[in-house]
């Protein structure tokens, strides 16, 4: 049913498969020409390498998810006083059909100030205008499970280290 289009899905999904290879990317980091952007360029790193934290090499692949009439996909995130809304996202595990658990990351600006949380909130909506304003991102303890087959699109936006403890 992705894309709410009943009869097109077949049992597969390009988003559940384009998320299953970000999982198995970043499983398999390593020290990358393509879509300088392109969600199956491997290895983790390969997208916006020179974007490195402290040359440590990146655990996560930063992106978004679009539902079916086009606007981002977004999740609430805790331990910030104004503001709690992401647009940004990790894969944490990938199950059943097609079915995944996301961290939320927070969108942070480093411009501004000491790494300050970007509000991509604008009352009841996401604004567009202040996803240019995210230029890092941190790990939440927030995650929220997801059914992949929902949303038509998958953006890869960075390669990024954020400490992410594997099992």
């Amino acid at each position: 049913m992705g894309c709410g289009k009943k009869d097109d899905f077949k049992g597969k999904s390009c988003v559940c498969e384009v998320v299953r290879a970000i999982k198995d990317i970043q499983d398999n980091a390593e020290d990358v020409c393509e879509c300088p952007s392109n969600c199956f360029l491997e290895p983790l790193g390969a997208i916006s390498p020179s974007n490195r934290k402290r040359h440590k090499r990146p655990d996560t692949r930063v992106f978004t998810l679009k539902t079916a009439d086009g606007s981002p996909f977004h999740a609430f995130f805790t331990g910030n006083d104004c503001a709690c809304v992401s647009i940004f996202f990790r894969v944490e595990e990938v199950f059943d059909n097609c079915c995944a658990v996301l961290r939320v990351l927070e969108p942070v600006n480093r411009k501004e100030g000491p790494d300050k949380t970007v509000n991509l909130a604008d009352d009841c909506c996401i604004d567009l205008r202040k996803v240019c304003e995210v230029d890092y991102f941190r790990s939440t303890n927030d995650c929220v499970t997801v059914d992949l087959t929902c949303f038509c699109a998958v953006q890869c936006i960075a390669d990024v280290d954020l400490d992410v403890c594997e099992d």
